[in-house]
C-alpha cells in the first residue's frame, strides 16, 4: 500500500510534483495493476504544517517526507516508491 502526498499551496513547482508522483504511480501500477494505493494533493497550510517541511512542494510517502523544496524527475519518485513497498513488506 501507498499513500502519497503531495504538499504545496497550489504553485506550478506543487503541480509539478504532483504529476511527477503521478506519473510514478501510473509506472508502478502497470507493473503491479493490484497494487493499493492514494494520491492526495494537500494544499491546507495547516494541514502541511503538521510535517516537517522547510520548503514546499513536499512529497511524503507512506507518512515519510521523501523530498521537499524541488521537483524530482519521474524515475526518483518511482524508485522512492519501491522503497516504501520494499520497507511495508
Amino acid at each position: 500500500m501507498l499513500n502519497i502526498k503531495i504538499l504545496g499551496p497550489g504553485c506550478a513547482k506543487c503541480y509539478a510534483v504532483e504529476r511527477a508522483a503521478a506519473a510514478a504511480l501510473e509506472a508502478l501500477l502497470r507493473e503491479n495493476p493490484d497494487l493499493e494505493a492514494t494520491l492526495v494533493h494537500i494544499e491546507d497550510i495547516l494541514e502541511i504544517e503538521q510535517y516537517p517541511v522547510l520548503f514546499t512542494p513536499a512529497l511524503v510517502v507512506n507518512e515519510k517526507v521523501i523530498c521537499a523544496g524541488r521537483v524530482p524527475k519521474k524515475e526518483e519518485v518511482i524508485k522512492w516508491y519501491r522503497e516504501a513497498l520494499n520497507h511495508t513488506n
